[in-house]
This record gives C-alpha cells, sequence and structure tokens, in this order.
C-alpha cells in the first residue's frame, strides 16, 4: 500500500514532536512517502520532503499547504493522511481506519480523537471541551460495529483513500483559499473534508482505541479536568443507553449559534473557562446567598457549579442541556428533570427554590423572556434569579457591527444567528416584567481588560464582555 502523508510544521519549536512522528511512520511496513509543509526550510533527512511557502499572508495559513499535495497526487497513492506535527498516528489507527471505511456508508468517515496521558497515568480525551459534546441520537450501527457523532470535528488530522481524496476535490470546497469557518484557520485547514466536502465524521464506540491518537505535548489535560476518560466513558454510556430505551433525545437548545466560532457557545464544562477565577474577578458562584437550601440550574452541563453546591448539603434540581450530558451532573448528587423547558417547568409546579441559576443560556433559546417568566414564579419568597450572559454592548463588538465585518452583520437576527443579543438594561427589562427587583450586577473582564481598568482611570469596565445580574423577590 502507498501512502501520502503531509505534515504541517511550523518553525523550530515543534522539532521533538515532529522527529517522533517522523520515526513512527518509518517503522510503518507501507511505502510511505512524507511531505513537510513549512514556513521556514529545514533539513528534516533525504527522505522527507519540505515544501516552505504560505498559501496566503496570514502566517496561520500554511495549514492549507497541504491541500495542494494531496490534490497533484491524487492518482499516486492508495492512502492520504494530512496531520499536525504534534499528532502521532500509529499503524493500528490506519488498519482500522481502513477497516471501518469498508463499513461506513460512502458520506461518512472514520475519525479520531486526540488524548493525553496524565503523570498519574490517567488518559484524557482533549477534544471534549468548552461547547463541543456527544450529539444524542447520533447512534448507529454498522455491521457488528457502534458509531456515534462527536460535535468536535477538530483533532489535527484526517485521513481519505482515493476515492474519498477524489470526492473531496470534486465537490468544489476543498481547493479553496484558506478561510474561517466554524474553527480557526489551522482547525478548519484540518476539518474541510467534514465541514466544507459533504463527508461526516464517525466516531467508532465499540472499539474507541483505535481511533484515539496521543497528542504529544500532553498538556491541554491539566485545564481540562472534565475530560478524563472515566468521565468521557459515562457520557458514551448514557449516549447508548439514551438510544437503547428510546429516550427523549432532543437537547434543551442549540448551544453552539451559528456565528462566532464557540465565543458565544454554551460551555459544557462551566465553570472552566477564562472568566472563571473568583480570586481575581467577579464568579457566578459568588452571587448564590449562601442560606440557599434548593437551587434550580436551568441550562445543566456537566454539573461542576451545581455539584460543590450539593457538597455544602444543597439540594440542586437541574434541566440539563441534553441528555448525555446529564449522567455527569447526575453522578455528583444533581438532581435531573428532563422534558425541555416546558416539560420542566411542568414537573416542578409544586417546587420553590431559593436561587434560580441561569448561566450562559438565555441569548441561545428563540424566546428568553417567556424562559425567565417561566421559572421565575418557582422563587421562594426570599428567593433570587442569577443571570450570566454575554454582553452586547462591548464596544470592540460594536466598533466591529458599526464598521460592517460582515461576520457581525446579522447579529440580533436570531433565525440567522441563533442567538440574541443580550444586555444588563434587558435583563433588568425581563426581571421587572416577573415582578422581580433588579438587584446586583457585575462585569466580567479578560485579564487585559483588567489591566485596562487598573491604569486608565477604570475605564477598563467599558470592556466587560460578560455580566451578571440578580433578580430577586420584591
Amino acid at each position: 500500500m502507498r501512502v501520502l502523508v503531509v505534515i504541517a510544521n511550523y518553525g523550530q519549536a515543534n522539532q521533538p514532536y515532529l522527529f517522533r512522528v517522523l520515526d513512527e511512520y518509518r517503522r510503518m511496513p507501507y511505502d510511505v512517502d512524507i511531505v513537510v509543509v513549512s514556513d521556514v526550510p529545514k533539513d528534516l533527512g533525504s527522505d522527507v520532503e519540505v515544501i516552505v511557502g504560505l498559501p496566503d499572508p496570514n502566517p496561520w495559513s500554511l495549514p492549507f499547504a497541504h491541500k495542494k499535495v494531496l490534490a497533484d497526487r491524487r492518482n499516486d497513492y492508495d492512502l492520504f493522511i494530512y496531520s499536525e506535527d504534534d499528532v502521532l498516528v500509529t499503524q493500528r489507527n490506519i488498519e482500522a481506519f481502513l477497516e471501518m471505511t469498508r463499513v461506513l456508508p460512502p458520506d461518512e468517515l472514520a475519525g479520531f480523537l486526540r488524548i493525553e496521558t496524565s503523570d498519574e497515568g490517567k488518559t484524557f480525551f482533549i477534544d471534549s471541551h468548552s461547547h463541543y459534546h456527544w450529539q444524542p441520537g447520533s447512534v448507529r450501527e454498522c455491521g457488528a460495529e457502534i458509531f456515534a457523532f462527536f460535535t468536535n470535528e477538530h483533532a489535527g488530522l484526517y485521513m481519505l483513500n482515493q476515492e474519498q481524496l477524489r470526492r473531496v476535490i470534486e465537490s468544489g470546497a476543498f481547493l479553496v483559499k484558506p478561510h474561517e469557518e466554524r474553527y480557526n484557520l489551522p482547525e478548519t485547514a484540518a476539518t474541510d473534508p467534514y465541514t466544507q466536502c459533504g463527508f461526516r465524521k464517525m466516531i467508532r464506540l465499540s472499539r474507541l482505541d483505535d481511533f484515539t491518537v496521543s497528542h504529544l505535548p500532553n498538556k491541554k489535560h491539566k485545564g481540562r479536568p472534565y475530560s478524563e476518560k472515566a468521565e468521557f466513558c459515562r457520557q458514551i454510556g448514557t449516549l447508548l443507553q439514551v438510544q437503547k430505551e428510546g429516550q427523549s433525545k432532543s437537547a434543551l437548545c442549540e448551544a453552539n449559534p451559528k456565528v462566532g466560532r464557540g465565543k458565544w457557545s454554551k460551555n459544557y464544562y462551566e465553570p472552566y473557562d477564562p472568566f472563571s477565577d473568583p480570586g481575581t474577578i467577579p464568579d457566578i458562584r459568588s452571587y448564590i446567598p449562601p442560606e440557599a437550601q434548593n437551587v434550580l440550574s436551568i441550562g445543566c452541563g456537566w454539573g461542576a457549579i451545581e455539584g460543590e453546591l450539593v457538597q455544602k448539603g444543597v439540594r440542586v434540581v437541574g434541566v440539563p442541556l441534553d441528555p448525555v450530558i446529564a449522567a455527569s451532573a447526575r453522578a455528583k448528587g444533581i438532581e435531573i428533570v428532563q422534558g425541555g423547558f416546558e416539560g420542566a417547568r411542568k414537573a416542578l409546579t409544586s417546587e420553590r427554590f431559593d436561587c434560580i441559576l441561569m448561566s450562559y443560556i438565555l441569548h441561545l433559546v428563540r424566546d428568553p423572556a417567556h424562559i425567565v417568566s417561566l421559572f421565575a414564579d418557582l422563587l421562594s419568597s426570599e428567593g433570587c434569579m442569577v443571570i450570566a450572559a454575554p454582553n452586547f454592548v462591548w464596544p470592540t463588538l460594536l466598533w466591529k457591527r458599526i464598521s460592517r465585518d460582515p461576520r457581525y452583520q446579522d447579529l440580533g437576527n436570531y433565525d440567522k444567528t441563533g442567538m440574541h443579543l443580550t444586555t444588563k438594561s434587558q435583563i433588568s427589562r425581563w426581571f421587572r416584567d416577573c415582578d422581580l427587583k433588579v438587584g446586583q450586577t457585575a462585569d466580567l473582564t479578560s485579564q487585559r481588560a483588567r489591566l485596562a481598568n487598573r491604569f486608565s482611570l477604570r475605564l477598563g469596565r467599558l470592556l466587560a464582555s460578560d455580566f451578571i445580574a440578580v433578580g430577586t423577590r420584591k
């Protein structure tokens, strides 16, 4: 079998990883040709072809250089692999891909997930973060194998056989200029076969280890405890159970709007985000009354914040983002109420809560004012509603809209973007409409904005990209 491998490699920083990747390919029992696309000349051995040059002036466009190489040599090889320079592909990965290609339908590709290993020997699936999750209802059987769809299609590599490469080229969306769609430039280059060219990336659950590849820098897992293998497999188990038992597969709402490339998405793994350090900035946990004994969380993800409350003896009820991530929350002692907004509200009619949390969910629902009013009357006489949301009067964002940046022109049109524009004044109106008194508000800012706030007469507060608002019973 003839194999063409194209690897994107910037500068010199990742050379130790690249050398390990090259050695792995050299040991394989195939006829392997290796091409490295680079921004600078380098000598990687007589068996490695180096092509120097960027597809366009943007330095992050380098990964797109691999496409022309694949297209020019599409008739000369049986298998084509593109990868970043720190992703270790093994012979077992290749054999598993070829085996599953014979099983899957023509419009589906067997995909991979990246893993890292901690010093304690624990495995982490690092592509599980932010808004990325298993899609309920995506489980399907092909022969004796089980596959499902994971919403993060980026794993730093893809494989195509000759027929699959022909199809992506003929789609007209492969040999295109460097571009950004759902991902940034480097990630887009590695996902175009799925996102642009008509293929769907499916993950094989029945032999998951064959479709995992090592991410050699081994440092992303340190900030992603939710991607640990036991947690990841708990979700897979629930995914299979939901499918088998015919449970509702619908999500509470679409967690990832059509704009922003994740900037305004709902994080399934809160509070692990840039604005979650309670030592430096306001944190949503500090706005939950310390005397609260019953808390309702609307849009509950894996349940980190809610689980902390449970450990303190607080009863927490969660309306989950979907039935799969609900398993992670349930494991932390959170009571789960399924059925979407309306179904959950009906099930909770006789309940009263000291605090209702709505964290980064209102801007993603079709009628946010209705959701606030739907649950407001579940508050106890001294209860409060705590809302965290993006701040869409953020000056940087306003300037981009005024300057007619095409990426931001449709903001505010829910049908086009899947998102509403939230502001503190708007949420205050929703509170008043529900007979709630507007209480505390707080700005959430990045580290850069906090420094601006410190050195510019506190004008840095204008740079707040997120906020917290509290409504209380009068």
